[in-house]
This record gives C-alpha cells, sequence and structure tokens, in this order.
C-alpha cells in the first residue's frame, strides 16, 4: 500500500476506458493521479463514463471525475489538465515526473504521438486499444502490442509505429472479438457505439496493469496456492 501510494501516474483520456481506469487507480490506493482531456461531458457520455451524469453534462470530464476522487480519496492527490495532447502542447508534458503514462485517448493521430513521446522518454506505458462496436467484456486481453490480434486500432498503431522506425515494446489492452458490420453498408459513415461492460473492462484491466507492477516491483506479492477442488480440499 506504501508503494501504491508513492506512485505517480498520467493518464491521457477519461472517457468510457479512461474514467473507470482512474477511479480504479484512486481506489486501489494509487497516490497521485493526474488526468489530462479537454473534453466536456455529453448526453451521449451517460451509458459509459463513470464520471457522465444528467448533472455533469456541460462540465469538463476532468473537473467532474476529480470531484468524485477527491470524495473517495481525499488523501490522494488529482490533478485535472483540461489541455488537449497535441502539437502545440506536447512538448509541455514532462513524463519523466510519473511512473506510469496511461493512453485512453481515442483519436488515432494524438494517441500514435502520445506513445512515441512515451516510448523516447522510457517511461512505463501502458495504452488501451479499440473497445468500441464489442459487446463481449470476456473478450478483452493484454498483451505486447506487437502480438495483439484482432484489433483494427492496434493493427495500425503497428503500421505506423513502423513507418516512424519504431520497435518499442509496450503492454496494451484489446479485445479479440470478431467485429460485426451489424448491417452497415460498407464504407458508410455512421456512429460507433460502445457499451459500458466492455469499456469498464478495458479500463479495470489497464488500471490492474499499474497495480500488479507496483506491487510486484515491491515485492509484495504473498506467496499463494492453487487448490484443486472445493471448499472440502482447503487446509487449515
Amino acid at each position: 500500500m506504501e508503494a501504491l501510494h508513492r506512485t505517480r501516474v498520467i493518464l491521457f483520456g477519461v472517457g468510457g476506458v479512461g474514467g473507470w481506469c482512474a477511479e480504479a487507480l484512486v481506489r486501489s490506493g494509487v497516490g497521485h493521479l493526474t488526468m489530462v482531456d479537454p473534453d466536456k461531458v455529453t448526453e451521449s457520455d451517460i451509458n459509459r463514463q463513470i464520471e457522465a451524469t444528467p448533472d455533469a453534462v456541460g462540465c469538463l470530464k476532468v473537473e467532474a471525475l476529480a470531484t468524485r476522487l477527491r470524495a473517495i480519496a481525499p488523501d490522494a492527490e488529482i490533478r485535472a489538465d483540461p489541455r488537449p495532447f497535441c502539437p502545440t502542447t506536447r512538448d509541455s508534458f514532462r513524463f519523466s515526473d510519473f511512473d506510469y503514462v496511461l493512453d485512453a485517448i481515442d483519436s488515432l493521430s494524438p494517441k500514435l504521438h502520445l506513445i512515441m513521446d512515451a516510448l523516447a522518454a522510457g517511461v512505463r506505458l501502458y495504452s488501451s486499444m479499440g473497445a468500441a462496436s464489442r459487446l463481449d467484456p470476456t473478450r478483452v486481453r493484454t498483451g505486447s502490442i506487437w502480438e495483439s490480434s484482432g484489433c483494427p486500432l492496434a493493427r495500425r498503431i503497428r503500421r505506423r509505429l513502423r513507418r516512424h522506425g519504431v520497435d518499442g515494446d509496450f503492454q496494451v489492452v484489446y479485445s479479440d472479438e470478431l467485429l460485426l458490420n451489424h448491417g452497415q453498408p460498407p464504407g458508410d459513415r455512421h456512429v460507433v457505439g460502445s457499451m459500458v461492460t466492455v469499456t469498464a473492462t478495458f479500463g479495470m484491466c489497464l488500471a490492474s496493469l499499474v497495480i500488479n507492477d507496483v506491487i510486484t516491483r515491491a515485492g509484495a506479492y504473498p506467496a499463494r496456492r492453487f487448490i484443486k477442488g472445493g471448499a472440502d480440499d482447503l487446509e487449515d
């Protein structure tokens, strides 16, 4: 718990994935969390984003979420940064001030540049891939960006990293669920829906990567035994 309290995390994107990740980190004891997102809460966010309520519509997502998290953990240092991560701001973020950089951005270009900057800085990076249009949370996986499969966004990220000569590895959260067209004609523009059961699972997995890494580095995993059978087989 002391190691978690000392941990400093910067999270980019507090939407359907990032918001749940932020709350899981704070509830698990992470002592410093900086959240970066310029968006405001809209009515369409209410189905899946933890800070989105009817009363919060029109408010900055980072501010609404920071208020919630401070009520949960008054001793935690929660910072809300409503700036976008873009060409004019990217140089102002000092990744060396943090133990972990988390990417929950849903736009390709800023996501790619965030990944490249974090890899160049040598910080521990965890990134969320595409959660939209999925229905099955049991298909959510974690693993190397280079070994992920079934995720079109991860494939596009890999292509662009190779194009920029970047071969560094990092862990991602992704889904290998087969995407269906849902009757939409090929090439038609349509709204991409998201289910809270899937986006929240992505967020929890993203937070879990941080928590497990912290306690592993602290040597805090207790000895564990895996016992076959039912309750009658448990030893005293």
